[in-house]
């Protein structure tokens, strides 16, 4: 079998991200780098915190989505991952499961009910990567990914 760019990219899309089982690793920004020799593949992947719990999880399920090649996964921390990242795919999965995306406005939209009249209530949610809400209007508390 040839190993292909397309092939590779089309595995990962299928490696979600532990927290959020609708968003993938490549819509949420993690794939910095994808080389292929032979069938030999290197996947280089930006953590979105270096401290984050699931980065071992994520390249094991890396390693298993590419098993039929000869897979290496490095974690780089050259390029910083950046919210500015996530795909509007990634960005949609967000909020059909209820975590706020990340925003460059002071405006945080409810993703339960679309509006706008939100307060901030934690720096933190339950990862250091989101920050909690909650909506005025249909009395959700909720989660938004923080702007990196």
């Amino acid at each position: 079998m040839t190993v292909t760019r397309e092939h590779v990219m089309s595995a990962l899309s299928q490696v979600m991200d532990p927290e959020i089982p609708s968003l993938s690793i490549v819509d949420l920004g993690m794939v910095g780098d994808v080389m292929i020799d032979g069938d030999s593949v290197r996947v280089d992947l930006i953590p979105t915190f270096l401290g984050c719990p699931a980065l071992d999880l994520i390249q094991r399920n890396v390693e298993r989505a590419l098993s039929e090649t000869s897979v290496t996964v490095r974690w780089v921390h050259e390029r910083p991952w950046s919210s500015s990242m996530i795909s509007r795919h990634g960005r949609q999965a967000l909020t059909e499961w209820g975590v706020a995306p990340p925003s460059d406005t002071e405006e945080v939209v409810c993703p339960f009910c679309g509006s706008c009249n939100t307060s901030h209530q934690s720096p933190f949610g339950h990862s250091l990567c989101k920050a909690l809400y909650y909506c005025q209007d249909c009395s959700q508390p909720f989660e938004k990914i923080k702007t990196i």
